[in-house]
């Protein structure tokens, strides 16, 4: 195994609500639930951008990241992802690093070109463009971040006069970095370019298939060493649907209706994404757990599931629940729990003493009860011999 000794977990909150139900509750339950793995000990939770298509209902990141950050105490939190094509560069420079010191530093900056062509379209982008456009805005952002000396850059599409930061990271040098990766290769490069962190957001396929994860990586590794920059797989974060219940049976009864219904009427009608060759809305979820673009089922399922994606990589660092709606609230809340009570720990080093204790008390427990029982005996001698001398 190449994980390291302790793997981050966290969410991908995109989130995804279903049309017809009430947004300001949705956006409520969003937060709760940060509420909740903070309690659970989780390590982030990375918040999305969209501005169409109706299911994905956060349209700022940073501002609901405050909104969470006063809610918790320990977990991180990261904007998964601002698309940088919408925003000037300086701005986003500018609001990352207010987070960073409004969180004392629990901000993760993640970044993507824009994953819905319908919020490109309505700002007027072209959406071949948004890729190239998010690379020159990743550069003067670093630009800004790593170096005080005002730039004037004129980009065509925004420009800059003597800009710099009046307000320095509280994050030394600044907070930590991730690019957005799906299936090409232009996420592994902005990421190796600026020896950022890279999140898969298709870890277990994408549109076109599987993903050469290995590729993916190598790909950024070899653009790191170009600019003199260091990947490291420690910050490799894979997003990955997952679903947990006591039994396998229990969790694709509980997920076969809405994972359906989400996955038809969002993926498959709104963002017009093709249904997997002869799948129906019965055989959906059969299709997808069984072909592992889905993880659903026991703790130990998703253990296994882990080390396929370990191999599958030769080393990441962590695993993104990506948040589905699937089930109700309360079997939703305890999928994350089982996740916390029986998976987590596997990969955190956290059971290593604990399990180490009780074998070696096992291979004692006969010496041990042993002198246990020698010592009750001597106690009940010693007590009737000072009995006897008193009388």
């Amino acid at each position: 195994m190449t994980l390291p000794p302790r793997m981050r977990f966290g969410i991908f909150l995109a989130p995804f609500h279903r049309v017809g139900e009430n947004p300001t509750v949705g956006l409520e339950r969003d937060l709760e639930l940060i509420q909740w793995l903070d309690k659970l000990g989780y390590d982030e939770a990375w918040v999305g951008e969209h501005h169409s298509a109706g299911w994905e209902t956060i349209a700022s990141p940073e501002i609901f990241i405050m909104a969470a950050a006063e809610r918790t105490r320990h977990i991180k939190l990261g904007t998964g992802v601002v698309s940088l094509p919408y925003h000037h560069p300086l701005m986003v420079a500018n609001r990352i690093v207010q987070l960073d010191h409004l969180t004392r530093g629990r901000v993760l900056f993640g970044v993507g070109p824009g994953a819905l062509v319908t919020d490109a379209l309505m700002l007027g982008i072209n959406p071949p463009d948004q890729r190239p456009m998010m690379d020159e805005s990743l550069d003067i952002i670093m630009r800004l971040l790593n170096d005080p000396t005002p730039l004037t850059y004129d980009g065509g599409w925004f420009k800059l006069r003597d800009a710099t930061l009046h307000l320095r990271p509280y994050t030394y040098p600044y907070p930590p970095v991730s690019v957005a990766s799906m299936e090409s290769p232009s996420g592994p490069l902005a990421a190796g370019r600026h020896g950022a962190a890279l999140l898969s957001l298709a870890a277990t396929g994408g549109l076109r298939g599987p993903v050469d994860l290995k590729k993916m990586w190598s790909i950024a590794e070899d653009e790191a060493a170009k600019h003199g920059k260091t990947m490291r797989r420690d910050d490799w974060r894979l997003v990955a649907p997952v679903y947990v219940a006591e039994t396998r049976e229990e969790a694709l009864n509980d997920i076969r209706v809405g994972a359906a219904q989400q996955t038809w009427e969002y993926g498959f009608a709104a963002l017009g994404r093709k249904p997997p060759e002869g799948a129906t809305p019965e055989t959906l979820v059969d299709h997808m757990v069984e072909s592992g673009q889905w993880i659903v089922g026991t703790p130990d399922d998703v253990v296994a599931a882990i080390e396929k994606l370990d191999d599958a990589t030769d080393g990441f660092g962590g695993l993104l629940v990506r948040v589905d709606e699937w089930a109700s609230r309360e079997k939703l809340l305890k999928s994350y729990e089982l996740l916390a009570r029986y998976v987590m720990p596997r990969f955190q080093g956290s059971l290593a003493g604990i399990e180490d204790s009780y074998r070696r008390s096992c291979d004692r427990s006969a010496e041990a009860g042993a002198a246990r029982t020698a010592a009750l005996e001597r106690a009940h001698q010693t007590f009737e011999q000072r009995a006897g001398a008193t009388v």
